[in-house]
């Protein structure tokens, strides 16, 4: 019995040391290619903040197209110039396909993970990880990622640095810390899932969602949404993807962020929504896992 019992500790210390942080800062002497340097805060950019939000928007509105007939609801309360540009799109399809034609592409609604091959010529997954014992990874399953691409997002609650996130944290490896301290808990289970699911029914309005708790599931919503599954690279896997992060500005169309996996946990009007990106760092092919450097050095 104590053998069974260490050797399941064992498996599941393996499984979670490609994300305890303790762990991978005791090993970065022998792994230099997990360390990124950044000589300062402001210099932590892959891409512009304009690409990010450009690609973005270009996912979401697809998926908001393809599942434009369902609604109906949230086109109500839209700005009439907002809601007559979708109106428009949905009158074009009316004209493309005749009725018959019509009744079978709404049976046929595109996949997400279609809508994001469609979109940015590449879909990806989260699978078994290619790490011996590392549980779940992340993997293009179709196409071809360009190097400086948006390939994901980090999704889960974003707490302030003084907010209390202690008993969210007990053996949660899912905690990714931002520059600035933010901390994202991208936890799909336990107390993790209760808290995110209770502040996405805070924040809704009526029938806008402003976050997407489909990540959580099994049915993901928003393709992007694995980032957190993302293992860090390792000495024979190098990293190809890196973090960035990305405030969601003002401006953004309030009928797509329904697909935006983070949600505050605290209501603050004031702050911007912090979100993570995953940028590749070099050109990645159909069947390759993701690996990132989690480390970031400011000096």
């Amino acid at each position: 019995m104590p053998g069974r019992l260490l050797r399941d500790l064992q498996q599941r210390w393996r499984r979670y040391k490609y994300r305890f942080v303790p762990w991978i800062a005791l090993n970065l002497s022998h792994n230099p290619r997990t360390l990124r340097y950044v000589p300062d805060e402001s210099r932590d950019k892959i891409i512009s903040d304009e690409d990010v939000l450009g690609t973005l928007l270009k996912v979401f509105q697809a998926l908001f197209i393809n599942d434009l007939n369902k609604q109906s609801d949230i086109l109500t309360v839209l700005p009439e110039p907002v809601k007559s540009k979708y109106e428009d799109l949905l009158s074009v399809q009316h004209l493309r396909v005749n009725h018959l034609e019509y009744r079978h592409q709404q049976q046929n609604t595109l996949q997400p993970e279609e809508i994001l091959y469609k979109t940015l010529g590449f879909s990806v997954a989260r699978a078994p990880s290619s790490l011996i014992s590392a549980g779940k990874g992340v993997f293009v399953t179709k196409g071809l990622v360009p190097k400086d691409a948006v390939v994901s997002m980090y999704p889960g609650t974003v707490y302030q640095k003084y907010e209390p996130v202690f008993f969210q944290s007990i053996g949660n490896p899912f905690i990714f810390r931002c520059l600035d301290g933010v901390l994202i808990d991208g936890n799909d289970k336990g107390i993790s899932k209760v808290v995110y699911r209770s502040c996405n029914g805070r924040d809704r309005l009526g029938p806008l969602k402003m976050s997407d708790s489909t990540w959580l599931t099994s049915e993901i919503h928003n393709p992007l949404a694995v980032g957190q599954y993302v293992n860090n690279c390792s000495n024979d896997k190098a990293a190809n993807v890196c973090y960035q992060e990305f405030d969601v500005p003002a401006v953004f169309p309030i009928e797509l962020k329904q697909y935006l996996p983070n949600i505050a946990y605290s209501y603050d009007k004031q702050s911007p929504l912090r979100c993570v990106v995953l940028i590749a760092l070099r050109d990645i092919k159909q069947g390759e896992e993701l690996f990132s450097n989690y480390y970031t050095i400011v000096s």
